[in-house]
């Protein structure tokens, strides 16, 4: 037994480099192997915008907006509309009744946007929901301030 311990220590143990460039080489295999080749530009299918025809009409939805101040002032198609005056919202209502009529006539929904300041008074905005369903108006929506 001492003679295997003393061939141990006698014995000139180096850095084996064959064995070295062996692994680094399967390692290269390994990585080319399970890689995969970033497709050039030239192969990404990319539709760029161009002259296209219709064949069928495209209808656009008009939308029409309704600002709410917080001053109690109703802006719609520049008028302003005041909150001392109550005439201004058989007014406004007349307005969205042609606006609705208007629509009905080329055969598309009428949309309506209101757009509310954070401080306005509800009773503001329930006076413009009034006068868009006294004019038949449904599709009424709230625009979001973030």
């Amino acid at each position: 037994m001492k003679t295997w311990v003393k061939e141990l220590l006698t014995e000139k143990n180096g850095l084996q480099i064959a064995p070295l460039i062996d692994v680094v080489f399967l390692l290269l295999i390994y990585f080319m192997v399970s890689s995969r080749l970033k497709k050039p530009e030239a192969d990404l299918s990319l539709a760029l915008p161009g002259g296209v025809t219709s064949s069928s009409e495209i209808q656009m939805v008009d939308e029409q907006i309704i600002e709410v101040l917080s001053d109690g002032k109703i802006i719609f198609n520049a008028r302003i509309f005041l909150p001392e005056n109550k005439q201004d919202l058989t007014e406004l209502e007349y307005i969205l009744k042609r606006y609705n009529d208007s629509t009905v006539y080329i055969k598309q929904k009428p949309r309506i946007t209101i757009d509310a300041d954070d401080n306005s008074s509800h009773e503001r905005v329930i006076d413009v929901l009034n006068a868009c369903s006294l004019a038949g108006i449904k599709n009424v929506v709230f625009a979001s301030n973030f």
